[in-house]
């Protein structure tokens, strides 16, 4: 079984506008995902936004450079993530399907197959 790595991309602002019954559904839909998923769900969270990201990159006389937040070229943001076992794509396609980020105008999911070195 394979694994691969779904990375939540969206707006930060369109989520920060939600109402109390936009998030409701959200969640509900996170939850059905989850659900429909069951044990192939190998871990996964909502992040914080992208504004409390710290960044560290490599430096002069390998002193790392510490910066505030990410690097965007964009307003989409990683505002959460899934690690999920699947038999093949397919599968994972089909469970990502089901969240909500899908069917937003501001938000997409990202699958990523996590390397294996065994």
């Amino acid at each position: 079984m394979a694994k691969y790595m779904l990375l939540i991309h969206g707006d930060a602002a369109q989520w920060e506008a939600m109402t109390a019954e936009e998030w409701a559904a959200h969640h509900a839909a996170h939850a059905a995902f989850r659900e429909a998923a069951g044990s192939r769900v190998v871990g996964g969270e909502q992040l914080e936004p992208a504004p409390t990201a710290t960044t560290v990159r490599g430096g002069v006389a390998d002193e790392p450079v510490i910066t505030d937040g990410p690097f965007l070229d964009t307003k989409e943001g990683l505002g959460g993530f899934y690690l999920l076992e699947a038999d093949d794509l397919d599968e994972v396609i089909r469970l990502v399907s089901l969240l909500p980020e899908v069917r937003a105008t501001h938000s997409a999911v990202e699958i990523r197959p996590v390397v294996s070195r065994g």
